[in-house]
């Protein structure tokens, strides 16, 4: 069944109002047993949250950043638990874009407290990334891709600058498509059995500016999900050029 929402206009101004009196610009230090654990998405590495790291810890926040394989779906799950499972007290889990995949599988974890999807998928059981956004147009990101003879997908060095990150700095897309992780192509037709945003609390932060997901899906699956919402006008990595709000909406999951 093909799910109906409200105009994007409409959305984004809800979604913005109530985010800005809900969601707080500085956050308060965060409990002590509370570890995040950031899952990165596709094409890309740990070291997209650079940013957002030192701004979590300096709240008292242990920080865990896995290192997806991308290999397939099911290894990005199965790092992904590993990495909740080596923690001695709450997690809270973050995933961004192709991250949410694993999140959404892995949090169902009896250590997890919280969601907090980025610009990511939120699929429901028996959904694969490949199922979701059928009914948008392509994003120019998505139309850039490149495989390669083994079927992993890369994109090129100025579609990463101009598509993935174009809110970031050059020096810093120009280094992402240089050391940029291809993902197998065949990661998007795997479905996930579990979807942990069905008892867990869920955040969600909508990049406004996306290139590489349609906006309209992200608002699309942040209502599916229930999710508290905050809109940023951003590209598809808001943890890149707006680190500080993301972080206080990780914030506000880990002081829940």
């Amino acid at each position: 069944m093909r799910l109906t929402v409200p105009s994007l206009k409409t959305l984004l101004l809800t979604m913005t109002m109530l985010s800005g009196s809900a969601m707080p610009t500085s956050a308060p230090a965060a409990p002590q047993d509370t570890t995040v654990v950031l899952v990165h998405g596709a094409f890309v590495d740990g070291s997209e949250w650079n940013k957002v790291v030192p701004l979590l810890q300096a709240k008292g926040l242990k920080v865990v950043s896995v290192q997806n394989p991308l290999t397939s779906l099911a290894e990005d799950v199965a790092a992904t638990q590993r990495a909740i499972s080596q923690q001695a007290g709450k997690v809270v889990l973050v995933g961004h874009s192709w991250g949410g995949m694993a999140i959404t599988e892995a949090g169902a974890s009896d250590k997890v407290s919280a969601l907090v999807y980025i610009s990511a998928f939120a699929p429901s059981e028996g959904q694969a990334a490949g199922d979701l956004g059928k009914e948008y147009e392509p994003p120019a990101g998505m139309k850039r891709l490149q495989a390669d003879h083994s079927g992993y997908l890369s994109l090129p060095a100025e579609a990463m600058v101009q598509d993935f990150a174009p809110d970031a700095p050059k020096e810093e897309t120009r280094l992402m498509a240089v050391s940029q992780v291809p993902i197998n192509s065949k990661a998007f037709g795997e479905k996930v059995t579990t979807a942990a945003w069905k008892t867990k609390p869920s955040y969600f932060i909508v990049a406004s500016n996306d290139r590489m997901m349609a906006t309209d899906l992200q608002l699309s699956m942040a209502k599916k999900i229930g999710a508290k919402t905050l809109v940023l006008k951003t590209g598809h990595a808001p943890m890149l050029s707006k680190p500080q709000e993301v972080a206080d909406v990780i914030l506000e999951a880990a002081n829940r």
